[in-house]
């Protein structure tokens, strides 16, 4: 029979809550700056279209964007589900990245 400690039960999902707050936290902001980039070269690409100084074809641009996103997206599901993997770390783990997600 397994003997479980509640303090150290304790101490994993606690401790691995405050890393997923933590990571969620900057996760948030992360993709929050990385939108900036990404609105302030496609008004940069405008601007300098409607100069004549490049020729941008939106169709191919806007389809890289979409792949790249599903990319990240999946990329990102896998590394969570690594993380989640465990049972009582985790539970702390995405209880955590949630809250820290939310709270950004």
């Amino acid at each position: 029979m397994v003997a479980l400690d509640p303090t150290q039960l304790g101490l994993e999902i606690g401790g691995s809550g405050a890393l997923g707050f933590l990571i969620g936290f900057a996760a948030k902001k992360i993709a929050k700056v990385i939108a900036v980039i990404i609105g302030a070269e496609l008004v940069l690409f405008k601007f300098l279209e409607s100069r004549g100084i490049i020729s941008v074809r939106w169709d191919k641009l806007t389809a890289g964007l979409a792949k790249a996103q599903e990319t990240g997206t999946a990329q990102a599901q896998d590394w969570v589900t690594t993380f989640v993997s465990t049972a009582g770390v985790g539970a702390g783990f995405v209880g955590g990245f949630a809250l820290g997600f939310k709270k950004a």
